[in-house]
């Protein structure tokens, strides 16, 4: 693989998992203001750029497995790092919105 294609695929993977936290986060500041049809609207709409995220890495992962070796790179490791944190903060998020729910904003 040219390191310049690993450079391009990790900044799409930087730029879309990104965008789902920052609407993550959104949806978190919609739930505490009391509107929860917002929060889940930015819940769903993260969810388009995660996906997305998720399916560049799931196609790296296809080619290193079908032989293409894919070298060390910085840069790959933090996209990878930030498609975790993504993960992680959507769920936190979605536990906080129902806290919100149950027991008011």
């Amino acid at each position: 693989m040219v390191d310049e294609s690993l450079e391009m695929i990790a900044f799409q993977m930087i730029s879309n998992v990104g965008s789902a936290k920052s609407l993550v986060m959104e949806a978190l500041y919609a739930a505490k203001e009391g509107d929860f049809a917002l929060a889940e609207e930015k819940i769903a709409e993260s969810q388009k750029y995660f996906v997305e995220g998720h399916k560049i890495h799931a196609t790296l992962i296809q080619r290193e497995a079908a032989g293409d070796k894919v070298e060390f790179s910085l840069l790959f490791m933090h996209a990878e790092d930030q498609l975790m944190s993504a993960e992680t903060i959507t769920e936190l998020v979605k536990e906080m919105i129902e806290m919100y729910k149950r027991f008011g904003h």
